[in-house]
């Protein structure tokens, strides 16, 4: 199946594949796969998470092969079905499903925010739901899947620990992350490098409303000086946001840092296209410390 379907930047729209698990349907960004395989056999690994079916090497290359059933706790996968092979925040994972039913180009817009029955804050494992007219799609988080599993694959907090004694820095900063954990982490993570003056929002949508409220008072400078922005969110992404704010001639020179685990080649190509200052992969919380200093102290 061709997972390499273009989209053009900044549209604010998404494909997600559609698969199958159990009988239920579920959602990944296409952005985030790299091909989809028949299942083959994998290489168990002692003393392995419960959820790792174990590794094998297509092409040389070592991948991780992940039992997303047993994620869910659905029970454990037999041999058979597929694995969608992923890159994101740098890793290379397969994970284990039953079948795949097909592409939908959807707008962020109509991505619906799982609610506390679904998705329990910074424990939920959905980012969002896809309603069709005979089905709903959920779709999955996978990067909190893969840091369940291996905590070591999520932001590393302690590289903040590394940079040093810092001083108070009132340099205003507007974040956009839509899930909860990663946007408290990101600001406790600012706060300890000395970045106090934080407006931190729950997706593009909220942070283009602030920017928008801040230049009809005037008051841009004093709360925006510099945006953090991952890319999936629900309502507005971050290469819709980037390609706003830097198609603005108010707001074309605040410098805007892509933070996501998406940051691939393709995605690269994508935010430099829009007009992004910096893009990171999400475990380097330390460089993001250090690009903000960048742009914001040394500029």
């Amino acid at each position: 199946m061709d997972t390499k379907i273009l989209l053009e930047n900044g549209t604010n729209e998404l494909e997600v594949l559609e698969f199958k698990l159990d009988g239920n349907a579920y959602g990944i960004n296409v952005a985030k796969i790299k091909e989809i395989i028949n299942y083959q056999e994998v290489t168990p690994v002692p003393n392995a998470h419960p959820s790792i079916e174990g590794i094998f090497m297509p092409r040389d290359t070592m991948i991780t092969a992940i039992d997303l059933k047993n994620c869910l706790q659905r029970g454990v996968s037999e041999p058979g079905g597929l694995f969608i092979v992923t890159n994101f925040n740098k890793l290379d994972i397969a994970f284990h499903v039953d079948s795949v039913v097909g592409i939908h180009r959807v707008s962020w817009r109509e991505i619906i925010k799982p609610g506390s029955t679904v998705s329990t804050s910074e424990d939920g494992v959905s980012t969002g739901i896809i309603k069709f007219d005979d089905r709903l799609i959920i779709i999955l988080d996978f990067e909190k899947i893969v840091t369940d599993i291996n905590p070591e694959t999520g932001l590393k907090i302690t590289d903040i620990e590394e940079l040093g004694e810092r001083h108070r820095i009132d340099v205003p900063i507007l974040i956009a992350e839509d899930s909860p954990l990663l946007n408290k982490l990101i600001v406790e993570s600012l706060h300890k490098a000395g970045y106090v003056n934080l407006i931190h929002t729950e997706n593009g949508q909220q942070a283009y409303d602030v920017i928008q409220e801040c230049k009809k008072e005037g008051t841009l400078k004093d709360h925006v000086q510099c945006i953090i922005t991952d890319i999936e969110m629900p309502l507005m992404d971050g290469h819709r946001l980037t390609k706003l704010v830097k198609s603005d001639d108010e707001t074309k020179d605040i410098p805007i840092i892509i933070f996501s685990s998406l940051v691939n080649e393709d995605m690269m190509r994508k935010g430099e296209a829009l007009g992004a200052n910096a893009q990171l992969s999400k475990p380097e919380i330390g460089n993001l410390v250090r690009v903000v200093d960048d742009l914001v102290l040394n500029k």
